[in-house]
């Protein structure tokens, strides 16, 4: 009897072991997916950039409405320094450009504007609110920049303490167009046309009339704050929660299409601050979880996630069939853009919070130790370093590179 009872006990512990490994297993959500080439994934979609617009070489954050943060330029460094501009504070989100100047904020609230030649300010404009996100730089009456503000500090104050604004300057000398009240915001506006696309930490996605500022339409597909950008592809909407959800939404009306979620965790949540990336009829894109995921754009379906080591807070960048994004345990990963197998890695000096950039065959990065890196995107090879940088390093026009440091942006070219 006695052997009989250890053996049942032991035979229960077992089976204790095995159900709470598979439950962990579950919840933890910690396993690698591996993709596919053959499920929706076109490679060949892969269209080379358009000509950039007319007076408007880099009109927004990640350069155009995918949000692939890759341009087809050929610079390559080593740089040398022509000018260098001091904000006065960070500069967490890289400049937008256009006719002949870089715009971008501080982190204390200024927005600037300065001639990309000669790093001179054209003219300032002082919000009183924090901000940590990039312009959108458009057309309407011979130039007008978009730009979105969160609260008044303290900066980490939700709503209902205080409200975002979306204020529309003319480029020239910066004379206010329009301004419009939303939740407070740090998502990068996207502008396609006449329509300019924002979210807020309300968890709503706004649709405003460019010229004026209405509202053609708003929406509340989050539960949590939306605190990346919009991306857009094919007539849909891209964007990622903090309630560990990737939405979809028409950009028409803004209807809900689908709605995907993160693997689930044991403890800890995932949050999606990172901005999609639109590639090869696929949605890419980190999470706090310490993964970078790819969703089918059309079905919203899991395809691929991989595991980084740390918090994946960039928005990644894609290029020639890889995707490229840096994590706070201190690596920097390019990921096959099909199965999400890695292709190489690289150990930099501090963790990556920022967004990488590829211009021409060149991916760039910065990290929270405050350097800058230039690597060649087919093999990981450094090719050059920079002693600032925190965030998204760069933004460039042909001839001319542009660095982010963490108050100052640099004018470069080519040595």
């Amino acid at each position: 009897m006695r052997r009989l009872l250890l053996a049942l006990s032991v035979a229960a512990v077992l089976l204790l072991g095995v159900v709470a490994a598979v439950v962990i297993h579950r919840l933890q959500g910690e396993g690698n997916i591996r993709g596919s080439s053959t499920e929706e994934f076109t490679l060949s979609s892969a269209a080379p950039k358009p000509t950039p617009p007319l007076g408007r070489p880099w009109p927004q954050y990640g350069f155009d409405e995918t949000r692939d943060r890759s341009v087809s330029l050929a610079l390559r460094p080593p740089y040398r320094r022509t000018w260098a501009f001091g904000a006065g504070s960070l500069v967490e989100f890289p400049p937008s450009i256009g006719y002949g100047r870089l715009y971008f904020s501080t982190n204390s609230g200024k927005f600037a504007a300065v001639n990309l030649k000669t790093g001179k300010r054209a003219w300032k404009y002082l919000s009183h609110r924090c901000v940590a996100a990039s312009p959108a730089v458009g057309q309407y009456k011979h130039g007008t920049v978009y730009a979105v503000f969160l609260n008044k500090p303290p900066c980490n104050a939700a709503h209902p303490h205080g409200n975002g604004k979306v204020i529309a300057f003319a480029a020239g000398f910066g004379e206010i167009r329009w301004q419009k009240t939303i939740g407070p915001s740090e998502s990068s506006p996207l502008l396609i046309g006449n329509r300019l696309y924002v979210a807020d930490w309300d968890g709503r996605v706004w649709a405003l009339d460019a010229r004026t500022g209405r509202t053609i339409w708003k929406r509340r597909p989050a539960r949590a704050a939306i605190k990346g950008a919009v991306s857009s592809t094919a007539g849909k909407l891209y964007v990622g929660s903090y309630d560990g959800h990737v939405y979809c939404l028409g950009a028409q009306k803004g209807r809900l299409i689908w709605k995907a979620k993160a693997q689930r965790r044991l403890y800890g949540r995932s949050r999606f601050y990172s901005t999609p990336a639109l590639a090869y009829g696929r949605l890419y894109v980190g999470s706090t979880d310490g993964k970078v995921y790819s969703y089918g754009a059309t079905t919203g379906r899991l395809l691929w996630s991989h595991g980084t080591g740390g918090y994946v807070y960039a928005s990644p960048a894609v290029w020639n069939g890889l995707v490229f994004a840096g994590s706070y345990s201190k690596r920097f990963f390019a990921f096959d853009a099909a199965t999400g197998d890695v292709r190489w890695s690289f150990r930099a000096n501090g963790p990556i919070s920022g967004s990488a950039t590829v211009i021409g065959n060149v991916v760039y990065f910065a990290t929270l130790a405050k350097r800058t890196y230039a690597l060649n995107a087919r093999t990981g090879k450094q090719l050059w370093t920079f002693p600032d940088g925190k965030y998204t390093p760069v933004v460039a026009v042909q001839g001319r590179l542009f660095l982010v440091g963490l108050g100052t942006v640099y004018g470069m070219v080519p040595r």
